[in-house]
């Protein structure tokens, strides 16, 4: 069945969300309005099975949606991404038997915000490793203490999904995983003051000795590359739901180009730009780049959909899908930038806000770096210990 985006992302409501897209990045705040607006609709609740209160989508359903909803607000977007995050990451692990993340779906249905604590400074090995302590406590549960960076929805989340090093259990080190609500352990800076996507209010989060009770630490897992299922759901789904947020943002790009050709003229030939041979190619540039995004997602989240197995590979094709679509994304918003012209630098520009919004792509995992290192590692193996050279 085809997915009837309105029916979930009106355009009217879009329109509205458009509107608010400037003040928020100019006031550097969290979109307050656009959030309660999409929870009016049920937005939160669409990768949440019908039976537990949600929509019942589809990952591919999901990143269709988030590409509309970043033609609009690519912030906005991009924060609800990490929620949806964790929703999706529960409905992975339940299409495979999994139900451990059930209070996730029932909690986002009832209204509840998660947020994504995973990052942190110089940890370039992300989910294999954490400098966050995880200090097992005696009924099960763990307090967990560090400093997480790009914690999205920041002054909102009410559950935050996170990980840290166990290293004193007795089968330790476990990578432990579990969800912390907002207590006196945990510290919310306000800190958030960057080039782009300024409404995500991505702030840094202080964890001291925030207690996860056991029945929300969901996995432990031995360090390093790990198959376990939460592992693998938990970059299926970021890394697609990011690339669709980029993919959206690129569009966005493309149709403001197209508008501008299409009503400019030139003051030389007195023809629309969109007579102009340059511009023609320009946009087909960017129409190529575009056209190859939204089919490389739809089959990539089928895949996870359908529980398809492409085994070591899925870390490259994951990773892929969110590299490419970033690059391209940039590649069609700097053309973009040629095709308008002068007025899309200044700072009311929506074009200008989206060549702002489009560059934290790359600071996202699997930045191009650990893309490249993938893909090698897929095709030619890993590189050997140099004794084995």
């Amino acid at each position: 069945m085809t997915l009837d985006a309105a029916a979930y992302l009106p355009d009217d409501l879009l329109e509205r969300i458009r509107a608010r897209a400037a003040a928020t990045d100019h006031d550097n705040v969290f979109p307050d309005e656009d959030l309660a607006e999409l929870r009016a609709v049920g937005y939160p609740a669409i990768l949440v099975p019908a039976d537990r209160g949600g929509a019942g989508l589809s990952l591919a359903d999901a990143s269709v949606l988030q590409q509309r909803l970043a033609t609009a607000a690519p912030a906005t977007a991009l924060a609800i991404n990490m929620h949806l995050v964790w929703t999706g990451v529960a409905k992975v692990l339940q299409d495979r038997g999994i139900d451990d993340l059930a209070f996730v779906q029932t909690g986002a249905a009832a209204g509840e915000v998660f947020a994504f604590g995973i990052s942190e400074a110089g940890n370039d090995a992300v989910l294999f490793d954490s400098s966050t302590t995880a200090a097992p406590l005696p009924d099960g549960g763990y307090a967990f203490t560090g400093t997480k960076i790009f914690t999205s929805l920041g002054p909102v989340w009410t559950r935050l999904g996170v990980h840290g090093l166990d290293t004193t259990s007795p089968d330790a080190p476990r990578i432990v995983y579990g969800f912390v609500e907002r207590q006196a352990g945990v510290v919310t800076r306000d800190d958030w003051d960057t080039v782009g996507m300024r409404g995500t209010q991505s702030r840094t989060t202080e964890l001291h000795d925030a207690v996860a009770p056991a029945s929300a630490i969901v996995r432990r897992v031995e360090p390093g590359p790990s198959p376990d299922p939460l592992v693998f759901g938990i970059f299926s789904v970021f890394e697609i739901l990011l690339a669709s947020v980029y993919t959206g943002i690129a569009r966005r790009a493309l149709d403001l180009a197209v508008a501008a050709a299409q009503s400019k003229t030139s003051r030389r030939t007195g023809a629309a730009l969109a007579q102009d041979p340059d511009i023609r190619r320009r946009i087909a540039s960017m129409v190529l780049a575009y056209d190859a995004l939204g089919p490389q997602l739809a089959a990539l989240a089928g895949d996870v959909d359908d529980l398809t197995d492409h085994g070591s590979r899925w870390f490259s094709l994951l990773a892929g899908v969110k590299h490419r679509a970033v690059v391209s994304a940039k590649a069609v918003v700097d053309d973009a930038l040629l095709v308008v012209g002068g007025s899309s630098y200044r700072s009311s520009s929506e074009l200008g806000r989206l060549y702002r919004d489009v560059a934290a792509g790359l600071f996202h995992p699997s930045d191009p770096d650990s893309a490249h290192s993938a893909a090698a590692t897929a095709w030619l193996g890993p590189i050997l210990p140099t004794e084995s050279r």
